[in-house]
């Protein structure tokens, strides 16, 4: 009787190291690039591989926004991605529509 036990008990550990080992593997969605922005200064700050649908504030209305990511990128003239203003398509940039949020949508 006890080595159906100790052999489920291996079966249940190794199966949960599995289950760790896969899930520490998968990366969460991002897209590769960055966001630049730019005050008016002209002083650059960047988000490097920002995640996918997450808003972002960035630290002052940007004088200059562009997105050098894989992926379209929603820009806002409010905090915590409100009153949007428009998108941007990878490799593209916008001036004078001073975004405070932006966030990557695919």
């Amino acid at each position: 009787m006890r080595a159906p036990a100790r052999l489920a008990k291996l079966a249940l550990t190794l199966g949960s190291a599995a289950v760790l080992a896969v899930g520490m593997t998968t990366d969460a969605h991002a897209a590769t690039g960055a966001i630049r922005y730019f005050d008016f200064a002209q002083h650059e700050f960047r988000i490097d591989n920002p995640p996918d649908n997450v808003c972002l504030n960035l630290q002052f209305h940007a004088w200059l926004l562009a997105n050098d990511t894989d992926k379209t990128l929603s820009y806002f003239f409010g905090a915590n991605c409100t009153n949007f203003t428009g998108n941007l398509d990878p490799g593209r940039a916008v001036t004078n529509q001073s975004p405070l949020s932006v966030r990557i949508i695919g």
